[in-house]
């Protein structure tokens, strides 16, 4: 499929949709720009698929669905280990191509592909994992049991922050539960999932199972509105989340959507400070801050805060930001100038709100490339959008409170529920935040509890729209329909017609 992907005149590439096993080139006319964040150079033109573009696709994945669909999980895992050995053999490949467009440095690159990997290791136990129940003799001579099936073509809308870990969130366990599908990433980096097709063409996946249309609005509400797409996985902000989960409702399709977040961690006041400090670096800093998991509010209880902010300040402001492709670096550009300027107007806005702008970030730059610095916040209050709004971005706030019951109290009362933390060395409160707490993950000493590939992904309230979460369990649960089979094999003659309600003896 790469054959497809030449430089135009300029030297910048053009890439291209991937439709039934076929690299195709953009027909719609209109086509986006790909940035190297680091340089804030054009790389890449990515065509933006028109609803024609997008239906073919889908007609792609319907034609391929009844073969798929018939192929035993046994040889589907086949597939997916296949997939796996090569995601491990070309790692770094992409990795680099991670970096190449969303900016984040090369080590946390790594990381999402071996995040992802963990979900491709989960999809091949997909034999084990589609076993439905048995009953034997529920009632003479009647046997029951349950069968978990594909539910048809499913779509997956994926976000730029995490261009292999999310799609493979998704796609893996939809393909080996039988399901054939259709990825519309993000049109700011493209080029991964492009190469995630082409890992799966060489591990055997038939043409037509996966497809890719990259592109914009039209070719999400297509999505959205198509009859032949049964099932509809999104991660993004929480007003497109809220719009693709209606949508997709409204047109008779099983949803799922992943929206915004604002991560608390409480550090209470017997927590080891230096290692909450520590973590909370990694978890505001790390990527950029452009991780639906990162904490981008520190709740100090009691006399903490000051402490605390003393131990942040120095770190922040030694920040190594720079082309995340150099070693060392902890934190790489932003992904486009857009969300530059986005970052910048929310470090205003806190200022202009009245919080400690305790280390301003604003002023970091480097060449033409969409950089900032870290900004840390202090006395931050829960009326500012800097506290309500999700920033994307290196921006960590510090809310003081005075008890683990206020604290409690703010977690709870903000409109996501993503992730949170606490960091203590009492056992007590941590079991208490545990419980006390509602958001649908949740770390003790971890910063951003991120579940492994055998759990669950997901958050509450307005962090999610549907009742199942990703991958995991819930993955399989999502990507299958089940059915109950109950069998009678009478022995004799038949005893006639019977009109009452059947019942069991």
């Amino acid at each position: 499929m790469s054959a497809s992907q030449q430089p135009a005149d300029s030297g910048i590439t053009t890439l291209y949709h991937v439709i039934g096993g076929t690299a195709v080139p953009g027909q719609s006319g209109r086509f986006g720009d790909v940035y190297n964040p680091a340089t804030g150079q054009v790389t890449a033109r990515v065509p933006l698929a028109s609803a024609g573009e997008t239906r073919a696709a889908i007609s792609a994945a319907a034609e391929a669905l009844p073969m798929w669909s018939a192929v035993t999980p046994l040889r589907r895992a086949r597939v997916m280990f296949r997939f796996r050995d090569l995601i491990e053999r070309n790692a770094e490949r992409i990795a680099a191509s991670i970096t190449a467009e969303h900016g984040k440095v090369l080590s946390d690159a790594q990381g999402e592909v071996t995040r992802g990997l963990e979900v491709v290791e989960f999809a091949c136990g997909i034999p084990q994992l589609l076993k439905g129940d048995n009953t034997d003799s529920v009632g003479t001579g009647v046997d029951a049991w349950s069968l978990r099936q594909p539910v048809g073509v499913c779509a997956g809308i994926t976000p730029f922050n995490f261009p292999a870990m999310v799609p493979m969130w998704m796609f893996p366990i939809a393909i080996a539960c039988g399901n054939t599908f259709v990825l519309k990433p993000s049109e700011k980096d493209p080029s991964t999932p492009l190469l995630l097709a082409e890992l799966l063409e060489q591990a055997g996946l038939p043409a037509g199972v996966f497809n890719i249309v990259n592109g914009d609005r039209e070719a999400v509400d297509t999505l959205l509105t198509a009859p032949e797409v049964a099932a509809v996985s999104f991660v993004g902000s929480t007003p497109i989340a809220e719009h693709v989960y209606s949508t997709a409702c409204a047109a008779g399709k099983r949803a799922q959507a992943l929206g915004g977040a604002k991560n608390h961690m409480v550090v209470m006041p017997d927590a080891d400070l230096d290692d909450a400090a520590d973590a909370l670096m990694g978890a505001a800093y790390g990527s950029a801050g452009e991780r639906c998991m990162a904490i981008s509010v520190a709740v100090a209880v009691g006399d903490v805060g000051d402490a605390l902010v003393e131990k942040l300040g120095p770190r922040v402001k030694e920040l190594r930001i720079g082309d995340g492709t150099q070693p060392g670096m902890d934190m790489g550009p932003l992904v486009t100038g857009e969300h530059l300027a986005k970052v910048r107007s929310y470090v205003d806005t806190g200022v202009d709100e009245g919080a400690t702008l305790a280390v301003d970030g604003r002023g970091f730059a480097a060449g033409d490339g969409f950089f900032i610095g870290g900004s840390l916040f202090d006395h931050v209050m829960p009326d500012m959008r800097i506290y309500r709004e999700e920033i994307f971005g290196p921006v960590l706030s510090v809310v003081r409170v005075p008890t683990y019951e206020a604290a409690v109290e703010l977690v709870n009362s903000h409109e996501f529920a993503n992730g949170t933390a606490i960091f203590t060395r009492d056992g007590g409160f941590a079991r208490r935040y545990a419980n006390d707490i509602d958001v649908g993950m949740v770390g003790v000493n971890v910063p951003i509890p991120v579940p492994m590939a055998f759990h669950s992904f997901g958050g509450w309230r307005r962090s999610i729209f549907g009742p199942l979460h990703m991958y995991g369990p819930d993955g399989v649960r999502f990507f299958t329909r089940t059915k109950a089979v109950t069998a009678r094999w009478p022995e004799g003659p038949a005893a006639g017609a019977d009109f009452t309600m059947p019942t069991m003896k």
